[in-house]
């Protein structure tokens, strides 16, 4: 009986290559394993387009999966596929931007290999004009995360060094971004597990960047960020220009930006800053067509703003998502469209972006008529929003919601303590709202304290009245 991955190459030997490679890396290097899945499901719709020779009108895939499907050589199932798998393999480029944790990222990847199996199980008729044969799945193993270090190590292999440096580094930047998120919460010290794994990244990203390109470019971002334990922004900043140079994607998307807002090396040239853009959009780089769109937009040329916001919004990326339901709500470049508008933000939010779910938690804890309204999820929003986005706004509305009983609970503890943390972030803006609810819910507990017989309400109660006994004046 074939195994998965003969099943796959029987369906087409292209594709079960990038899905063996894709397994290989599931447990030791997910991202990787990510990309290579974003990398079958583009070739995918290549393959599901030749019977009716169809030309794409994009690269972008996105589009390609729209088109085939307007087209009706897929069905709504298999489009919804084909854009889950899309939407995950973008998560696998930036997992942090996603608040992803290494386990939930290994899980992730897990899932995205059995749904790419499903998927070609459900076109290999279709495709190959042949019966199913029967196949067994055979489980994940860490063989390549062996091999990747043992090829670094004792071969000298820059590819491989440069692989490993990625694996340290993507679970450096998610553990730092759970260790912030934790310390915000903690009076003690949070165990900082990031800043060994960046210098060990740091390592092998230096020694790969002379023969490989991708490297020379992490290698720059390192020296910026200081991975190693000190900076030297001009060495870093001029070797990314010389990545970019040579066509590195993500290279050109950051030159472009440097461009577009100025750096230490790069002084702000907005020709540049098109230039490198625009040649990195080219190349399907989601900042870069969102970046190219901030461009277009601070020049008031909207329809072009529009255009790659959009482009950069349907390639998942989360912020560009966001302003794209702005423009969509406002009828910046286009047509005045408020339930797009409404899709866009909640696309932002389930992914994570923060200014996202705050428009979507009050959107949903405020509007009756708002999509997909539920209360349960509000509160999940906004708690990731006060976690990661360290939002004002957040603790005061679920402070609100907490003490007004929205929610479907009175929880005055969890609301004078949200009020008290707002307190201590605050400008003077936020302040002068946050006084009159800091008041009315003093109050509120003071009254209740005197009614009461409940000495659990009681005790909840005092601790609330104590958290609020400062004067915020």
């Amino acid at each position: 009986m074939l195994n998965d991955i003969e099943f796959v190459s029987l369906f087409s030997e292209e594709l079960g290559e990038d899905y063996r490679k894709a397994k290989s890396y599931v447990k030791d290097v997910p991202t990787q394993a990510l990309l290579h899945v974003r990398s079958f499901s583009h070739k995918l719709t290549s393959l599901l387009a030749e019977p009716k020779q169809v030309r794409f009108d994009s690269p972008n895939l996105y589009d390609r999966i729209e088109q085939l499907n307007q087209r009706r050589l897929i069905d709504v199932k298999t489009t919804r596929a084909l854009h889950k798998l899309r939407s995950d393999g973008n998560r696998g480029a930036h997992p942090e931007k996603y608040h992803l944790t290494p386990e939930q990222l290994q899980q992730l990847s897990e899932r995205a290999i059995k749904q790419l199996l499903s998927l070609v199980e459900s076109q290999f008729v279709k495709v190959t004009k042949q019966e199913k044969p029967e196949y067994y799945f055979e489980e994940f193993d860490s063989l390549a995360g062996r091999d990747l270090c043992y090829r670094a190590v004792m071969e000298r292999d820059p590819e491989s060094q440069y692989l490993v440096g990625m694996s340290l580094k993507t679970r450096a930047l998610m553990q730092r971004e759970q260790e912030m998120a934790l310390q915000d919460s903690r009076e003690e010290p949070v165990e900082d597990r990031s800043t060994a794994s960046l210098k060990q990244a740091s390592y092998w990203f230096a020694q790969a960047q002379a023969k490989n390109l991708n490297a020379l470019y992490e290698h720059g971002v390192a020296l910026i960020h200081g991975y190693s334990g000190e900076t030297d922004v001009l060495a870093g900043e001029q070797a990314i220009a010389k990545a970019a140079d040579a066509g590195i994607a993500n290279a050109m998307a950051l030159l472009g930006y440097f461009y577009l807002v100025g750096s230490q090396h790069f002084s702000v040239d907005l020709t540049l800053a098109e230039k490198f853009l625009s040649q990195a959009a080219k190349l399907e780089q989601s900042e870069a067509m969102a970046n190219l769109g901030v461009l277009y937009y601070q020049q008031d040329n909207l329809a072009f703003a529009f255009k790659y916001i959009n482009r950069a919004a349907q390639a998942g990326f989360p912020h560009a998502q966001y302003h794209l339901a702005l423009m969509l709500a406002r009828g910046e470049g286009c047509k005045q469209d408020s339930v797009m508008s409404e899709y866009w933000m909640a696309e932002a939010a389930e992914q994570g972006q923060v200014d996202a779910m705050l428009s979507r938690a009050q959107s949903m804890l405020h509007d009756d008529a708002a999509l997909g309204q539920d209360f349960s999820q509000a509160e999940a929003y906004l708690r990731e929003v006060i976690k990661y986005g360290h939002s004002v706004p957040a603790m005061i509305e679920l402070s609100i919601a907490l003490a007004d009983g929205i929610l479907g609970r009175i929880d005055v503890v969890s609301a004078a303590a949200l009020l008290k943390m707002a307190r201590e972030r605050a400008n003077q803006a936020e302040l002068n709202v946050i006084l009159p609810l800091w008041q009315s819910l003093a109050q509120q507990v003071d009254a209740v304290l005197t009614v009461t017989q409940s000495k659990d309400e009681q005790l909840s109660l005092n601790k609330a009245a104590e958290l609020l006994s400062e004067s915020v004046e």
